[in-house]
């Protein structure tokens, strides 16, 4: 049998406990795995887990285990290592450099499990047992479950580590106070045992169970305990004789390389089939029980024989799990005979090789074995295609615990997980498409996506992933994201992360555009000028603009006044010499009683006009600017324009403000970028007409399927406005809207 050694007592002595912890590593691997304890030592000292428990114990106490289950020196050193990144800066670099990439990938996949903090923090005694539980905190089971999962996909021992630290905590537990141990305790049961059982790990399943049996119904637990003591001396001796009848009939049929022993007890074991067929302890078929392990496939069913000829088999107690295997791979044949006294007996009939997957599960794939450190190429295909079954094993948990069916088809079909071709997983919302996982992974990945195969066959980029496929994406060189995939009615995405970077894409996109077009424009003015050698940036700065981009800009969307350009370009006086925006509007005003010094828009027999660089409209904060001999320009205060004129010529900036009896119209400019489409001026125009709008000028281009127009309308109020670019940013095709 595999023995789990307790680390307790092996302790107590370090050469006895590095003897254990080193059983079966080969000689040149011990001196890493001795220089990992030494590290940890140093490191550790006398720092405690949240629990109360020692690192230094709990870290031991995992290395014991996992040497128990005959894993390999990696796994040993990550377990002894496995809280040294939560005390060293960058403690994960340092395990690589000192003790390998195997060792320090699985300290770092520990790591990432252990900072998942799962419900028991959250939960009392009490309420675990009325069944009283929290959805939020339901959730953050369920999403223990996710990630347990994909620890899975990635490397499956660490999922075995975080079992043994489990393993290890229950026995610290064991003299702690009874609330903390029925919280670790329920959870235990809830997530880890089945997870040990769909591992197969039946040493640590047994161990897990019956431990936190023992804390959450201690009373049961030592009824049980005590009356399989008062039948322990004649139960050995009905053993004992059972196991010298089989070893003389297998001997006779010339079966002589068989183990026939009395197997150990395991109290929840007991209790739960009492709990479910409903019978008495007496009625327990397995309190005695043999196990007969033989060399060949044969000798099993020779063996079955034997023992249904030795006594009578009882009816439906069958089970040939040989033929028709487990889900987590588990092999062997059961049957329970009654004797002739009357008493029941279930023996398990099995191969060697069958019983080392019984008892280690999926730890048997990282045996050493005949002194390698890994088995044949043939064992590690065997282990692939066998762990793709465990993903089943959440609905195992799930079952497991009655309150957590009301939740769980929701909470696990909110998230999908898929895989890169590298082995990489991805999660991605339920509904993602192959788009949303590019863009996911990179957003160059995204830009230059062109299609997409699932589990190697090529699909569409509007395909719904599902959890567990494989995600590969084909690219172009060069280009960019395709406008139909901001259409909604196609599903091209179903994240707003991707959403959001395709339409920066085609923002950027505009912007260059427009900064071509403006580049042009300029350069084709300074020619005409004969001032090609004059610096841009200089320029761009006397006019009011923070940059020469934002020239260009001005200049393609017909912001820049060219009056004022060809003054500056000449040398002349920047701004206040040149002529400033035409005038739009020019009306008769008076002064605001009480404060002769502000004028408000209108002043009688004092020309003003609204600047055409801002067209400012009620309410807008404005300020005004006399200019020389134009009269007032009034402009809205967050003008560049107007900043740099009040920064050359503060003395001339005036207090302007709207007048309350103000009915006048003002002209302001709407800008719409769109998918273009038939139809769409026309549904736009519709608008204008819907909210009496007068539109008194219109620019549309259209390049490449997207269009922009510029629409210059008549409004009162800025509230009115603001409906307008509301309605507009509602039509078809319409990606944005904004006032210029």
């Amino acid at each position: 049998m595999v023995s789990v050694v307790h680390s307790v007592a092996a302790q107590s002595d370090f050469n006895q406990f590095f003897a254990i912890l080193s059983a079966g590593v080969p000689p040149e691997d011990v001196q890493r795995l001795h220089a990992a304890v030494e590290y940890a030592w140093e490191v550790y000292s006398d720092k405690q887990l949240s629990s109360g428990e020692r690192i230094w114990s709990h870290a031991l106490g995992m290395g014991v285990i996992l040497a128990g289950l005959k894993l390999d020196v990696d796994s040993r050193m990550a377990a002894v290592l496995f809280a040294i990144p939560a005390y060293v800066e960058n403690g994960v670099v340092r395990i690589e450099e000192r003790f390998g990439k195997p060792a320090a990938h699985l300290v770092n996949g520990i790591s990432r499990l252990n900072r998942l903090r799962p419900i028991t923090r959250g939960f009392a005694a009490a309420n675990i047992e009325a069944g009283e539980v929290n959805t939020a905190e339901m959730k953050t089971q369920i999403e223990v479950l996710r990630k347990m999962l994909l620890a899975m996909v990635e490397d499956v021992r660490v999922v075995l580590l975080r079992l043994a630290s489990r393993t290890q905590t229950l026995r610290f537990c064991a003299n702690q106070p009874s609330e903390m141990r029925v919280q670790v305790a329920r959870e235990t049961l809830d997530l880890y045992s089945p997870l040990a059982n769909r591992l197969g790990v039946w040493e640590l399943k047994w161990e897990l169970e019956d431990l936190s049996f023992r804390f959450l119904h201690p009373e049961t637990y030592k009824q049980i305990a005590k009356m399989l003591d008062e039948k322990r001396t004649e139960r050995e001796q009905f053993i004992v004789d059972a196991v010298a009848k089989v070893r003389e009939e297998l001997a006779a049929v010339g079966v002589t390389k068989a183990e026939v022993y009395g197997r150990p007890k395991h109290i929840f074991s007991i209790w739960n089939k009492m709990q479910k067929k409903g019978v008495e302890f007496s009625e327990v078929y397995d309190i005695r029980a043999l196990r007969i392990i033989v060399d060949d496939l044969k000798d099993c069913y020779t063996a079955l024989g034997i023992v249904h000829n030795l006594w009578s088999p009882i009816s439906k107690e069958f089970d040939d799990y040989i033929s028709n295997p487990k889900g987590n791979n588990y092999r062997s044949l059961h049957t329970a005979v009654r004797c002739p006294d009357g008493r029941s007996l279930e023996i398990q009939i099995r191969t060697n090789e069958m019983h080392k997957h019984a008892e280690l599960g999926v730890a048997a794939h990282w045996r050493y074995k005949e002194g390698s450190k890994r088995g044949s190429e043939d064992d590690y295909d065997e282990k692939i295609a066998w762990l793709r079954q465990l993903l089943t094993w959440k609905d195992e948990v799930a079952d497991s615990s009655d309150w957590v069916s009301h939740y769980k088809q929701a909470a696990l079909d909110e998230t999908l997980y898929v895989i890169t071709p590298q082995g990489k997983v991805v999660d991605l919302p339920q509904g993602a498409t192959p788009i949303d996982f590019a863009y996911r992974v990179h957003t160059d990945l995204g830009h230059r996506c062109r299609g997409a195969k699932v589990n190697g066959q090529l699909v569409t980029l509007n395909t719904p992933l599902e959890t567990g496929q494989q995600v590969e994406i084909i690219t172009a060189k060069h280009g960019g994201p395709s406008r139909d995939w901001l259409n909604l009615s196609l599903n091209y995405i179903h994240t707003k992360s991707a959403r959001v970077k395709v339409r920066a894409w085609f923002s950027n996109l505009a912007l260059e555009e427009t900064l071509a077009e403006g580049r042009a424009i300029v350069a084709k003015e300074l020619q005409r000028l004969g001032q090609t050698s004059i610096n841009i940036e200089d320029l761009a700065q006397k006019q009011g603009f923070a940059k020469a981009d934002d020239l260009y800009i001005a200049a393609a969307r017909g912001e820049m006044n060219l009056r004022q350009f060809q003054a500056v370009a000449r040398g002349g006086d920047p701004l206040a010499d040149a002529q400033l925006p035409d005038e739009v509007q020019t009306r008769p005003s008076k002064p605001v009683e009480g404060n002769q010094g502000i004028l408000i828009v209108g002043i009688d027999k004092l020309l003003t006009q609204l600047a055409r660089c801002c067209k400012p409209a009620p309410p807008d904060p404005i300020q005004g600017f006399i200019t020389r001999g134009k009269g007032v320009s009034v402009h809205r205060v967050d003008c560049p324009n107007f900043a740099h004129l009040a920064a050359l010529h503060p003395e001339r900036v005036i207090e302007t403000g709207w007048s309350v009896e103000q009915t006048g119209v003002f002209a302001t400019d709407i800008v719409v970028d769109a998918h273009d489409r038939q139809g769409l001026l026309r549904d736009i125009s519709e608008i204008f007409t819907r909210e009496k709008l007068n539109v008194v000028g219109v620019n549309t281009q259209s390049k490449q399927g997207k269009a922009h127009m510029s629409f210059t309308v008549e409004i009162t109020r800025l509230q009115q406005l603001q409906r307008t670019l509301t309605l507009i940013h509602e039509v078809e095709g319409v990606v944005g809207v904004r006032r210029a």
